[in-house]
């Protein structure tokens, strides 16, 4: 099995796994990893939870975000209030050493006045749930523009929802 630094991810977010207390990268991972950062093409990959799902397509998002722009550059939509919130946390912690990063997560249940708020100030990532996703779209709050990834976390779920 490989390192992480293995799969090309910089010091910035190694020493982020390392403090995380990350040793070695999961098979979904040594997979995906490589994939998403070699290419710009579509991938679809699955595992069962708890198997590193969020780090596999968190960490090569992270690795290729540009921190400069304030536009949101990638979209990640999850099935649950509870796992974007998840998923948010998780990605905070990989990129606590990635200066200028905005994570930002968008679900119902939570003020919208305050989420449109943070999205205005800008964020390279967002993450949500489906409806308050598009919700935001539609109200012109989530600007697509810039968007260069979308991930859809526990598909099936998501999409049934809409």
């Amino acid at each position: 099995m490989s390192s992480f630094k293995d799969l090309g991810l910089s010091e910035n977010i190694t020493s982020a796994l390392e403090d995380l207390g990350y040793k070695k990268p999961t098979e979904i991972q040594e997979l995906a990893i490589p994939q998403i950062l070699g290419s710009d093409k579509d991938l679809k990959a699955f595992a069962q939870t708890g198997t590193g799902k969020t780090a596999a397509f968190a960490l090569p998002v992270l690795e290729k975000i540009d921190v400069n722009s304030k536009s949101t550059q990638a979209i990640i939509l999850s099935p649950t209030r509870e796992l974007a919130i998840q998923i948010t946390k998780n990605i905070k912690e990989f990129a606590k050493n990635i200066k200028g990063l905005k994570v930002v997560a968008v679900y119902g249940g939570a003020n919208i006045t305050n989420q449109i708020a943070d999205l205005r100030k800008g964020a390279q990532i967002v993450v949500g749930t489906p409806g308050r996703t598009v919700d935001l779209i539609n109200r012109r709050s989530l600007k697509l523009g810039g968007v260069k990834w979308v991930i859809l976390d526990t598909t099936a779920s998501a999409l049934s929802k809409t």
